[in-house]
């Protein structure tokens, strides 16, 4: 199955079971990516959020007009931070953004139980790995690729460049199928 992608410079379509890590420096707009991402060619999706609460989330999904109804939101924050959290059956919570296996058996359920075109994204891969340190987190980024391999999804996962040392931020690059490069003038390079 092939996903629409309506990013300037990359190709119209990809794979089922295709990765695209978004690099972009800490201060990024990526939102407008984020959402571009989701709001078409989907029929559901899943948001892994490391940065922000669920609330915080569906404050975006309605600013930038993405359908809510199709969103499966995961916070990995509100638990930890004491926030008051009510799950649902589009909202679900793990304990701490370093339960990579609680994020892990999340989007393997989000994708077991849904069907058609399932869109993830994980914002972000920086916040995973402060909290989890690096080789678990690339752990982890290999194990939900490997989910929207077999599931024939796509994803599209953030990571604040200036944040890691080049090195790891080449080890995270040879993981994907595609890299979006979101520079501070907010210009995007594409390499697929």
């Amino acid at each position: 199955m092939d996903y629409a992608l309506a990013i300037d410079g990359s190709p119209e379509e990809i794979p089922g079971g295709t990765g695209v890590l978004l690099l972009h420096p800490s201060t990024g707009e990526t939102d407008r990516i984020d959402t571009d991402f989701l709001k078409q060619d989907t029929d559901r999706f899943l948001v892994i959020s490391t940065r922000t609460t669920a609330r915080e989330v569906m404050q975006k999904l309605d600013y930038y007009d993405v359908d809510e109804d199709r969103a499966v939101i995961l916070d990995t924050l509100s638990v930890e931070r004491g926030y008051s959290r009510r799950s649902s059956e589009n909202v679900h919570y793990v304990g701490a953004p370093d339960d990579l296996d609680g994020i892990v058996e999340q989007t393997e359920e989000f994708l077991a139980n849904t069907e058609g075109k399932r869109r993830v994204s994980l914002d972000s891969i920086t916040e995973l790995a402060y909290y989890a340190g690096e080789e678990a987190t690339q752990d982890a980024i290999r194990a939900i690729l490997a989910l929207l391999d077999e599931h024939d999804a796509v994803g599209l996962f953030h990571l604040a460049t200036e944040v890691h040392d080049d090195e790891v931020v080449a080890a995270y690059r040879d993981l994907f199928d595609g890299v979006i490069d979101l520079d501070e003038d907010d210009s995007v390079s594409v390499d697929f």
